[in-house]
């Protein structure tokens, strides 16, 4: 594997209203390994509208607010995420996209040349959903689509989720204790597609449904997706470093 998109939600990097600074650093960590291996990595990280909160407390409930806080904490994002990949020796960029930045080919071609020569030089480009302008995007879309078309278009193999939702289940495990995870999935049922979005975090916006559309996104143009736990990273470590497949799910299209 020559290069991988590892998107990391809000519910794993907020905590009490702030920003998460020990499992952050724990994803730089990991990060850090991955290079290591030889592997490039495109971050794309959510987390900006919490520090921004961290900073003035406005009412995440309006969008006017959400963006001004996401314009306040994009900078606070990045410091942070600069001071511990310094300490690996890495440097990082900061990218801010929109959908529409897929839509266009001209765009995505400048995107996808400033993201070349970025992992060319071993930075490591940090994405993000452009929340201040991106207004119907910041109400209803979400990182993880986001993450799905920055693996596509810009050449990753392997998208890694990761989340507080540790796997996908054959049922909803909030709801039925006899709900088993599914290790390998190579297709996935419309009515789970279409199920209504159910996030857990008071700031994440997806859950579980906008994870599939991302993996269903993936399936269909041949590329692979993993989900696993942001919160205890062993399953990531496995499956990026190890390179066994313990807990979390694959998918990837049938052999």
């Amino acid at each position: 594997m020559k290069r991988v998109v590892i998107k990391v939600g809000s519910a794993v990097l907020t905590e009490q209203n702030r920003v998460a600074k020990e499992r952050m650093a724990a994803l730089v960590e990991l990060i850090a390994k991955v290079k290591e291996k030889g592997v490039e990595v495109i971050l794309v990280s959510s987390g900006a509208v919490a520090a921004g909160y961290t900073l003035c407390r406005l009412d995440k409930k309006v969008v006017a607010n959400r963006q001004a806080l996401a314009s306040i904490g994009q900078p606070k994002l990045i410091a942070m995420y600069q001071k511990k990949f310094a300490r690996h020796d890495s440097i990082v960029s900061q990218i801010l996209l929109t959908a529409d930045d897929f839509d266009s080919r001209k765009r995505t071609y400048h995107a996808k040349c400033a993201v070349e020569t970025l992992l060319g030089q071993g930075i490591v480009p940090i994405i993000n959903e452009n929340d201040v302008t991106a207004t119907e995007e910041l109400v209803f879309g979400d990182n993880d689509q986001l993450s799905a078309h920055v693996a596509y278009y810009f050449d990753a193999e392997l998208l890694v989720i990761l989340s507080d939702i540790d796997s996908y289940y054959d049922k909803d495990p909030n709801r039925y204790e006899d709900a088993k995870p599914l290790k390998r999935v190579s297709e996935i049922p419309k009515e789970d597609l279409e199920a209504e979005c159910t996030p857990n975090a008071s700031f994440a916006t997806g859950g579980i449904v906008t994870k599939l559309k991302a993996a269903d996104f993936l399936l269909k143009r041949g590329r692979r997706l993993f989900l696993a736990s942001g919160f205890d990273l062993t399953d990531a470590y496995s499956f990026l470093i190890e390179e066994r497949h313990r807990g979390g799910t694959l998918f990837t299209a049938s052999d």
